[in-house]
């Protein structure tokens, strides 16, 4: 389906080689432990432009473990059928028309997408328009994949690639 959207979407996550964004349980600790290695994979530069984080339930719990917000002066919005929350900090949309919608309505610039299901639902409804992927040096066997099942190819073009620190490799690349 074509969406018209006023807004650009961006995501950049940690992956690990074999493609898992966490643990079966949802465990990132082989992210966390081994991220400092990478040095500067350019995240403070690429948040300063985002104006809108988008995301899932499991995301957004996940985040609540933290113990901080990460969050801080940005306009988050979650994409659940079931969450309900009175966190002043978020707002949550029940379908991706009303999220989009939304995001319309709220002035959305620069989106960030982040967690699986949300990269696997923009990738499939062609609303994506820049991927990043940071790949740590470490295969976890089974876990959480960033990539699932498609109705179709998603051309990307590969716009940098650089080796990082501790073996972590990044990968740029606009989609479409």
């Amino acid at each position: 389906m074509i969406w018209d959207r006023t807004f650009r979407t961006a995501v950049t996550i940690g992956v690990s080689l074999d493609g898992f964004i966490a643990r079966p349980d949802g465990d990132i600790e082989w992210l966390t432990t081994r991220g400092e290695a990478a040095g500067d994979t350019g995240y403070e530069e690429f948040m300063a432009g985002i104006d809108t984080l988008a995301m899932g339930r499991n995301t957004y719990e996940k985040v609540l473990t933290f113990g901080f917000w990460p969050y801080e002066g940005k306009r988050v919005v979650v994409l659940s059928t079931t969450l309900t929350t009175d966190d002043p900090r978020v707002t949550v949309y029940r379908s991706l028309e009303d999220l989009l919608a939304g995001l319309t309505e709220l002035g959305a610039k620069s989106v960030y997408v982040d967690g699986g299901r949300m990269v696997r639902t923009f990738l499939r409804e062609g609303l994506l328009d820049e991927l990043t992927l940071t790949t740590a040096p470490v295969l976890l066997g089974s876990g959480l994949p960033l990539f699932g099942a498609l109705d179709e190819d998603v051309e990307l073009t590969l716009r940098e690639v650089k080796a990082l620190g501790g073996g972590f490799t990044q990968a740029r690349y606009t989609v479409g």
